[in-house]
């Protein structure tokens, strides 16, 4: 048809348009597979952010969601006009006089690149386009991909084609706006409200002309130009977008002159409080997910998975509240304790003096700071010492305040954290995941990301060990000075313990009171007759991870151990003997509703059924023994409402008061509790403030009293379950009950019910009959 047209340099010119028309129809629809997906007028009306990953409780309620850009949306009015203008005059001049493809720019751009000298001819539409469409990502590319020159070309066209798309649905201010929101400044920094904020502490209404030429120059290179680690080169870039902001009449010549003369000033002070959604439970899920997903090649911020959890957000609301009311009273109390003194202390009882000189340096600005400032300390040491706004975290609710660094640092330090999780051990379901006092301030998660030593409610296993291997509850050893030999790393060594309260009472005790009263004498004989290697083999069958060092020291608790692993293997007495692999997720699905993968539960039988219904006897000693340390539970009213109603748990505490646990055990649920600081030479000073009973326990106690009032909660009081095998063993082997002076004591003992009958609440006042008090390591 080319042949009518007589003039050759018209038809050649046609035949090429030709050409050019079917190459961008090829590539619109793909053709052979060739070129790879274009986004459609679907997709620029729907960005791909609608492809997050979203994650849900067990009832469906939305969590949150995971998307990759570290940004906090902002509207055009919230935008200072100076960034528009330093974005205009460096980017895309003429960007208000093209339809999304400027083509002057571009063949100037090419003209200029022939002769060396290299300048970009995209617009700001084509630059959103490859930002927001990822017009250049695997996903975008067919078979041409393997063609470089082809390939570059491709990409290229697709930017135009998607340029015109967007300015077709776009009006210029909404295309600005989508722009600066989605752009990147490098380190996972997405946005200009978050870029504005992390380098300037400053919304982006507020920055003025060299702080908006700061930001847009980074665009060029975010890591070269970055005003941080590269300073010089963005002071450079700075002043040539300042120039360019001159040349276009967007700054006045004096402006310019007194810009250019001032170093690049940041304020590098702002906290992240807004977390996207953030939670401890959705970055367990996460964690939880990591390996699925690499062996899937699923991408959770990019691929709009559907996941839903087994958390309950009943019990997780009530947990949370109990968290925030116990803990609130136990913040209270460690500030009334330490009044202004440093609390951070050596074993010996003296404060450390460069803490804080330690704690700035483990902070990630340290580096930086030495890098900026030449290792030169006056000047760090002023950065540290310089009072800026911040709002920080309070009991009474987020506060604003002036602090300088080393101020913050000295407050947090002082702020106890928490981590709590609750397992239905039939079903392997978490119920329950309160990674801390705060997600916002405090991201590492106490329940499966931090270790912490065990203390008492290790001891268990050494009972466990006993009675699996020949020994029955009402065995009885005599609390008395031990002294054990053994050899650690080839060298002799001797382990000598004391009880918590430093007293022996020379009193024969069953391995039930011993272990009911948390005894250290009789759980260290009953670990040396064992051996402590057998009580490490039985940890980890009964499902602790972590790695454990057999010395006879370790039905103690000296090991670090985590909530979640400590849970886990409490809940194997509680199933039968069965150790399960807790569920976290129940299934995955597409955004089309696709089922991707089930999560079932995986259990193996580890200990008999007798051995676990004994262990749960054991547990009961806690609340039904003489002294037994679970006894504080009897004040909290709510939980004995039902009078044939059975709790079971062990407190611990490591030495020095560092770390307060407990375990706590109904016939449906295991709920374990840590409470401590995040620096272990922060801690309390005595029993009666920080012991496991006094910080854990009453957080477990107030969380399954919300859980007991609310009828739609699904689980009820009760008796612990009756046995599910014949039981070979001696158990019923009641007590005798100590006469002590009144005088002595600060509690009423709680006369045992015979295993026939059921715990009837809280005893009558019994003044003749007193308790001793408990005491725990």
């Amino acid at each position: 048809m080319f042949r009518r047209i007589k003039n050759q340099y018209l038809r050649y010119f046609l035949i090429f348009i030709y050409f050019v028309v079917i190459f961008f129809c090829a590539i619109e629809i793909n053709f052979l597979w060739l070129f790879g997906y274009s986004p459609d007028m679907h997709d620029i009306k729907n960005p791909s952010m609608s492809l997050a990953s979203e994650v849900y409780y067990a009832d469906g309620t939305l969590i949150g969601r995971y998307y990759k850009e570290n940004r906090s949306p902002v509207e055009f009015k919230q935008i200072s006009p100076n960034i528009i203008n330093a974005l205009i005059a460096t980017e895309d001049v003429r960007f208000y006089h093209h339809n999304g493809v400027d083509f002057y720019s571009f063949f100037t751009s090419v003209l200029s690149t022939a002769s060396g000298e290299r300048r970009g001819g995209s617009t700001i539409t084509q630059q959103l386009a490859k930002n927001l469409f990822e017009t250049r990502k695997k996903k975008s590319q067919g078979f041409i991909k393997h063609v470089p020159l082809i390939r570059t070309i491709v990409f290229k066209c697709k930017e135009w084609l998607t340029a015109f798309k967007i300015e077709h649905v776009y009006s210029k201010q909404e295309i600005l706006t989508l722009y600066l929101n989605t752009v990147p400044f490098g380190n996972n920094t997405f946005g200009i409200k978050t870029a504005s904020l992390k380098l300037f502490n400053k919304t982006p209404d507020k920055v003025n002309a060299d702080e908006s030429a700061t930001l847009i120059g980074m665009l060029k290179a975010t890591s070269t130009y970055n005003p941080i680690n590269n300073p010089k080169h963005s002071l450079e870039r700075r002043n040539t977008v300042l120039g360019q902001m001159l040349k276009y009449n967007y700054i006045r010549k004096a402006d310019y002159d007194t810009s250019i003369s001032q170093p690049i000033k940041l304020d590098l002070s702002y906290v992240e409080n807004e977390g996207q959604g953030d939670s401890y439970i959705r970055q367990a899920v996460g964690r939880w997910l990591k390996k699925w997903l690499k062996e899937n090649d699923y991408d959770l911020y990019e691929d709009g998975l559907k996941i839903y959890t087994t958390i309950d957000p009943r019990l997780q609301q009530y947990a949370e509240e109990a968290v925030a009311e116990k803990m609130k009273m136990l913040q209270k109390r460690f500030n009334n304790l330490w009044g202004n003194k440093n609390p951070w202390q050596d074993l010996n009882g003296v404060e450390i003096k460069d803490f804080l000189l330690k704690a700035e340096q483990h902070l990630p600005i340290y580096a930086m700071l030495q890098k900026k400032y030449g290792n030169n300390t006056a000047l760090i040491n002023k950065y540290f010492e310089q009072p800026k706004h911040m709002k920080v975290f309070t009991w009474n609710g987020e506060k604003d305040t002036t602090f300088s660094s080393a101020d913050s640092i000295k407050y947090y330090t002082r702020l106890l954290n928490t981590g709590m999780m609750t397992m239905e051990p039939t079903s392997g379901k978490i119920k329950v995941w309160v990674g801390g006092i705060d997600y916002r301030y405090f991201n590492y998660d106490h329940v499966n990301q931090a270790r912490r030593q065990a203390g008492s409610t290790f001891k268990p296993f050494a009972y466990l060990t006993a009675l699996d291997n020949g020994f029955s509850p009402c065995d009885k050893f005599t609390d008395k000075p031990v002294s054990i030999k053994y050899t650690d790393e080839g060298r002799a060594q001797v382990w000598e313990p004391n009880n918590a309260d430093f007293h022996f009472s020379y009193q024969e005790m069953s391995l039930r009171w011993a272990m009911g009263k948390s005894v250290n004498s009789i759980t260290a004989q009953v670990t040396e007759k064992v051996g402590w290697d057998k009580v490490v083999e039985y940890a980890h069958k009964a499902g602790i991870e972590s790695p454990l060092k057999a010395i006879p020291s370790v039905s103690l608790g000296s090991n670090d151990v985590s909530v979640y692993e400590m849970v886990r293997a409490y809940s194997t007495f509680l199933n039968k003997g069965k150790k399960v692999d807790p569920l976290l997720i129940t299934k995955i699905t597409d955004q089309d509703g696709t089922v991707l993968k089930e999560f079932t539960l995986k259990e193996e039988q580890v200990i008999s059924e007798e051995t676990a219904w004994l262990m749960l006897y054991m547990f009961r000693g806690g609340m039904e023994e003489p002294g037994g340390t679970s006894q504080a539970l009897w004040e909290y009213p709510g939980l004995w409402k039902k009078s044939s109603n059975q709790i079971g748990g062990k407190t611990g505490t490591s030495s020095k008061y560092v770390d307060g646990w407990y375990m706590g055990i109904t016939k449906d649920l295991v709920t374990g509790v840590w409470v401590g600081d995040d620096d272990r030479s922060v801690h309390f000073t005595s029993s009666e403030t920080g012991e496991g009973s006094h910080t854990a326990l009453p957080i477990f106690a107030r969380f399954m009293e919300k859980v007991y009032a609310d009828p739609k909660s699904g689980y009820t009081p009760g008796p612990f379950p009756k046995p599910w095998v014949k039981i070979t063993k001696k158990y019923d082997c009641p007590s005798p009950l100590p006469v002590v002076d009144s005088a002595q004591t600060d509690s009423l003992f709680r006369p045992l019910d015979s295993l026939k009958a059921q715990p009837a609440g809280p005893p009558a006042v019994t003044p003749t009959i007193p308790e001793t008090k408990a005491t725990d390591r």
